[in-house]
């Protein structure tokens, strides 16, 4: 199946799935508990750049690209691993079809790192937000290939109100025109082509100056050694979201204190 047929296929499970949970957790229901959640940690901060490259450190099993990513998963003890790493912020899959993540992922992940947590998932639908706030995430992710500039303005304003960041993330110089039109505040930039799959770090230098103005910027995908973070840092990046070639070194404190080795 080609990479865009993917993005749609779970696109479009991600609609099924949510029809299902608004009928198992009315909307009310769902209201009350994220207002009784614990309040949402500064992820803002936490990913700011200081002339360093801060490391959302990504909780991932699996990918429809790459398959199972580590066979011995356990969510908790990576957690661990990364608490006791110091990373400065944690990404969870949540999307359990496709990546094999579950939502109850983010209050383990929280209970045991004392740093913010992102919902890593395809946020559709207020219903999402709600979600995200009552699992106990501090930020989500908005995919501006798959929302419109209203659903990004909307989803974006009640994340904000629930106190939880945004990570607005675009593939390409029309996206992140778009995140720019919106004001996103933290711009993530994936570095892998939905049609193709591939990846590249240019892709972050290519779209980094059509970027909002003050945004905090977060590079996405095929960061793998610490010249990649090198060249990070030195164009000026603040931040970067790493997952797969932690999680598949089988060694997530070797592998992170390899990326930061100057």
């Amino acid at each position: 199946m080609a990479p865009a047929d993917i993005l749609s296929r779970i696109v479009a499970h991600k609609r099924v799935e949510l029809a299902a949970d608004r009928a198992a957790e009315p909307l009310s229901d769902l209201m009350h508990r994220a207002r009784d959640a614990a309040a949402p940690r500064d992820f803002s901060s936490a990913v700011a750049g200081d002339g360093d490259v801060r490391l959302i450190a990504e909780i991932k099993k699996a990918s429809p690209s790459k398959g199972v990513i580590q066979p011995d998963f356990d969510h908790r003890r990576v957690a661990r691993e990364y608490a006791e790493a110091g990373v400065d912020a944690i990404s969870v899959l949540t999307d359990e079809r496709f990546f094999q993540g579950a939502l109850s992922y983010i209050a383990d992940v929280r209970a045991i790192a004392a740093v913010p947590v992102l919902r890593k998932d395809f946020t559709l639908d207020p219903y999402h937000v709600w979600q995200a706030r009552a699992a106990g995430a501090d930020a989500i992710l908005l995919i501006v290939a798959i929302l419109t500039d209203e659903e990004l303005a909307g989803l974006s304003d009640l994340a904000t109100d629930l106190g939880m960041a945004c990570l607005v993330e675009a593939h390409d110089a029309d996206e992140m025109a778009r995140t720019e039109a919106m004001g996103a505040r933290i711009v993530g930039i994936n570095n892998r082509d939905l049609r193709t799959f591939e990846t590249s770090l240019d892709t972050t230098f290519r779209l980094r100056d059509n970027a909002p103005a003050d945004a905090v910027l977060v590079s996405e995908s095929g960061i793998r050694t610490a010249d990649d973070v090198r060249r990070l840092r030195e164009g000026g990046i603040d931040a970067m979201l790493v997952g797969e070639a932690i999680m598949a070194s089988g060694a997530a404190g070797a592998k992170i204190r390899d990326l930061r080795a100057r």
